[in-house]
């Protein structure tokens, strides 16, 4: 069947996400998009994957994610069928982090909700740093607890695999490579030819409700559109 997705948004947990981006703001919006799976993806850290969980009462598939920046200053989306695997990805992340406080008059509030939208706490560390690990490192964990990891917004000009290492390395085996909205990937192509025969996926990266994916980019999976399935169809690396 066909999946029509967004596996990359942001809740207000990351300090430049919107407060409006709450777990059931983000579920009722894509449920208003037509969505059928969508990933949660905040900034180095997970605490909000689980209130999406539950906001989403089984009407649309969620997978528990992170966006990972690399000690490259590489953003790489890592998603996951189950939380605790994801839980332990957040574990490792977290020890890697370089250890600077928020101060959210500067960059924002990073703020934990429970599953009815209720604030029940903060996050004091800064979420946007970049962390110890390489992209080899966050691949190879990321494939270890069985998640999938996407190279992000590889058209960007800062924060994407191109921008800060020139090209997509032969043996980083990435699962897919993600485009933003406007990205053009014929024009990445004729430079990195690498990228042809990759899966390529089209993601939002929302930082504000309004921004989350039309009904528009979708995967193709076997059965029904649950959470294992939609790993097992990004696992596969190819269109």
């Amino acid at each position: 069947m066909q999946c029509f997705y967004d596996f990359h948004i942001h809740s207000c947990l990351s300090p430049c996400g919107d407060m409006d981006m709450t777990p059931n703001n983000i579920v009722n919006m894509a449920l208003l998009k037509g969505l059928d799976a969508i990933a949660i993806t905040d900034h180095n850290c997970a605490s909000n994957a689980e209130a999406v969980l539950y906001a989403a009462q089984g009407r649309l598939t969620v997978l528990p994610g992170m966006e990972v920046e690399s000690c490259e200053e590489v953003h790489m989306v890592c998603l996951f069928a189950e939380l605790s695997q994801c839980r332990e990805m957040e574990r490792d992340v977290q020890g890697s982090l370089l250890q600077i406080k928020n101060d959210p008059e500067i960059y924002g509030e990073q703020v934990m909700l429970d599953g009815l939208d209720e604030p029940c706490g903060s996050v004091e560390q800064l979420l946007v740093v970049a962390t110890s690990l390489s992209v080899y490192d966050i691949v190879k964990r990321t494939h270890a607890l069985g998640g999938v990891c996407i190279a992000a917004h590889i058209d960007k000009s800062a924060y994407s695999i191109l921008s800060n290492l020139g090209a997509l390395p032969d043996d980083l085996a990435v699962d897919a490579i993600e485009l933003s909205k406007h990205g053009d990937f014929d024009t990445l192509a004729a430079v990195h030819s690498n990228l042809r025969g990759m899966r390529v996926l089209h993601s939002s990266d929302a930082h504000y409700l309004a921004d989350i994916s039309e009904r528009v980019h979708s995967l193709e999976i076997m059965g029904e559109c649950s959470a294992n399935a939609v790993i097992n169809a990004l696992r596969v690396g190819i269109k």
